[in-house]
């Protein structure tokens, strides 16, 4: 799929998470309960810690010089600026990122990290800042066109993601297919689907879109899609303090042109929910 098409997806996504059930106003946090100490926790420390997958670009991975870039990195560095903390990104197994979180070893999950009606029963979220779906991607030469032409086919995703959970929801496209190989990240994905290895991936397109024209890769996107998704920032259950105050500072930067700026730079247009 050519970028420009890509981009319009990505619009059609953010558009559908935005209008969903009629909103027109910008989703307030809701209030913080009485004896949260979690925004305090962090003014005290002075840093804020955030656990990611840094293997999951364009929303944080390691640059030629090693260094963690990407969307959410910089959404999450001007944020950090702002409040007057340090940001402390910190390289997590995705499959135990809950734990990492309730364990205190992180003190946020910031990197594309879907919001599911499970994952909120024992996760604080954000508002919703930027759409996403599940998406399959081939290789540019594949015969498969189509959600149906998979059945007996090899489908890869990452373990521990969103993917599993929109498999999981597709009950007759997983029951047709021959075989799904979970994956570390989905970098490894996506090499593994370049050798053979895997008939398919299925990825978040927003991942997707950029492997495809940051590598070059012959890969294509088919045009039907698993599920439409939001992304949201993940705090522990009950820690509304901390979650206000960063969505607070996100709905600023939104409105004095920063969220659009950083949009733009990393994802080609400014698709973000924030303050929309």
């Amino acid at each position: 799929m050519k970028r420009i098409a890509v981009f319009a997806a990505l619009a059609v996504v953010a558009a559908a998470a935005l209008f969903a059930g009629g909103k027109k106003d910008a989703p307030a946090a809701p209030a913080a309960a009485g004896g949260d100490a979690s925004l305090s926790y962090i003014m005290n420390r002075q840093k804020l810690v955030l656990g990611l997958d840094d293997s999951f670009p364009p929303m944080g991975f390691r640059n030629e010089n090693n260094e963690i870039v990407g969307y959410d990195v910089d959404l999450a560095k001007e944020v950090a600026r702002r409040m007057g903390v340090e940001l402390v990104l910190q390289p997590i197994d995705w499959n135990a990122k809950e734990q990492e979180l309730n364990t205190k070893e992180i003190d946020c999950i910031w990197n594309g990290f879907t919001v599911t009606e499970e994952r909120k029963k024992v996760i604080t979220y954000t508002p919703p800042y930027l759409g996403n779906a599940q998406v399959i991607v081939v290789k540019g030469n594949s015969p498969l066109r189509t959600l149906a032409d998979l059945r007996g086919k090899i489908i890869g995703l990452q373990a521990g993601s969103s993917s599993v959970d929109a498999l999981d929801e597709a009950v007759e496209l997983k029951a047709s297919v021959r075989e799904v190989i979970e994956y570390k990240d989905y970098l490894t994905a996506l090499m593994d689907l370049d050798v053979g290895g895997a008939d398919a991936i299925l990825i978040d397109l927003v991942v997707a879109n950029d492997n495809i024209n940051r590598s070059g890769k012959d890969f294509r996107i088919l045009e039907e899609t698993l599920a439409a998704e939001q992304f949201g920032i993940g705090f522990r259950k009950g820690e509304d303090a901390l979650m206000n105050k960063v969505w607070e500072t996100l709905l600023e930067m939104a409105r004095d042109g920063t969220v659009a700026r950083i949009s733009t730079q990393w994802l080609g247009a400014d698709i973000s929910l924030i303050g929309k």
